[in-house]
């Protein structure tokens, strides 16, 4: 048995512990029961389920445990090919080739509040694939989903740094755009909203949806009314190739990035003329580690350092999605309630950091859920994945994005 491989019983003989005390009554989540034995799903990866007595009724909670300490292992974002679209967990794990997954972040799921205005389908926080960011986050006021506990942003996020190891952090949006007349910070990059008086960037991987929702609300009011003051440029080979009114839709060429100012930002790029000589640069950044994601994916803290943070719901439960970081950043934690009509009081995101402390785990983020929760698993040769939890809607939702889990071995 190999030191990575011993580190790995150890995390899951703590999972094991933890239900052995369950059962007793003694974990702080409530009673579990019925638990399943684990089911290997490849190397380094094993699934179970079992049944927690909570405040509101039982709830099922369906378990994977990621060893990242396996060469062979590794997660990734699952996403649809495009920041503003959708697909269900199954689709975008089988396009991916994943042995295993989870939904993923918050999205812009409906825009009842701006009737006419498209819902983008784009998730909330920052995204990165394969090392390359994909998007920065929205306002905290423009965010969907439960409140965000104190302290926490919409910038927060869970991801895998080259280095192999898992990590709760922070993205944020460095960027400019420099014109003739000066330079302007960039308020966003691929997000279905920007700051108020603000410049955002959309590049190829947006996806073909309207542009319009990026100038709705405001920083801390989503459903305010749209801007009536905007602006959009094109921008191609640093240069201005084509100007409008308002944002437009359709696709963006892998050569081109299109901007959208509203207010302030809106007056600035009126002012550009084509031809006009225009350089945008942006990066995401964080400010506590050195070592740069991988892969990162949205989602909002609920424990850091074994602790459960202060503020976390204790009142409202529901099916959710949750994912934590055990063994020093060497073990995910993927976790899903099960949506069946039996099981549907769920937890409170409370009740979810405890279980996922009692699992093991000493950091955690809360991510989508009610009808997006969703945990899926590929049986050995199996062509396709299978959903093992119930979704609550009845039929997988399309999602945003996913935690995906990848064997190459």
């Amino acid at each position: 048995m190999t030191i990575g491989q011993a580190r790995f019983r150890c995390v899951l003989s703590v999972i094991l512990a933890w239900c052995a005390l369950a059962l007793t009554g003694l974990a702080s989540a409530g009673t579990a029961t019925a638990a399943t034995t684990w089911t290997r799903v490849s190397a380094g990866v094993v699934y179970r389920w079992f049944d927690i007595t909570a405040a509101k009724g039982t709830a099922r909670a369906h378990l994977l445990s990621v060893d990242l300490r396996d060469p062979r292992v590794s997660v990734g974002l699952l996403y649809p090919g495009a920041v503003g679209a959708r697909a269900p967990v199954s689709v975008l794990a089988d396009r991916a080739h994943a042995v295993a997954g989870v939904n993923g972040d918050f999205f812009n799921i409906t825009e009842t509040q701006h009737p006419g205005v498209a819902a983008t389908g784009a998730a909330v926080g920052p995204a990165v694939v394969d090392g390359q960011e994909l998007k920065a986050a929205v306002p905290d006021g423009q965010r969907f989903g439960p409140a965000l506990p104190p302290g926490t942003t919409t910038r927060d996020v869970l991801g895998v740094g080259r280095d192999g190891t898992a990590r709760l952090g922070r993205l944020a949006l460095d960027g400019t755009v420099t014109t003739p007349t000066g330079r302007m910070p960039l308020g966003g990059l691929n997000q279905y909203a920007i700051p108020v008086g603000s410049v955002g960037a959309f590049t190829s991987v947006w996806g073909t949806v309207s542009r319009l929702r990026a100038t709705c609300g405001t920083d801390t009011d989503r459903a305010a009314p749209c801007s009536t003051d905007t602006h959009e440029v094109t921008v191609r080979g640093g240069r201005v190739v084509a100007s409008a009114g308002a944002p437009g839709k359709g696709a963006i060429a892998a050569d081109s990035e299109v901007l959208v100012g509203r207010e302030a930002g809106a007056a600035a790029l009126r002012s550009l003329r084509i031809g006009d000589a225009v350089t945008v640069r942006h990066q995401l950044v964080e400010g506590r580690s050195r070592t740069p994601y991988r892969f990162a994916v949205g989602g909002y803290p609920i424990m850091r350092g074994g602790t459960p943070l202060s503020g976390l719901d204790v009142v409202t439960s529901a099916v959710r999605t949750a994912a934590g970081i055990a063994d020093d950043g060497h073990a995910l934690l993927l976790l899903a309630l099960d949506g069946d009509g039996e099981f549907r009081s769920g937890l409170t995101v409370a009740e979810v950091a405890s279980v996922l402390r009692q699992a093991g785990a000493v950091d955690a983020v809360n991510l989508d859920g009610g009808g997006s929760s969703t945990l899926v698993t590929r049986a050995n040769g199996a062509r396709t994945v299978t959903v093992r939890n119930h979704p609550s809607g009845g039929t997988e939702r399309a999602v945003a994005n996913g935690i995906g889990v990848f064997y190459g071995g």
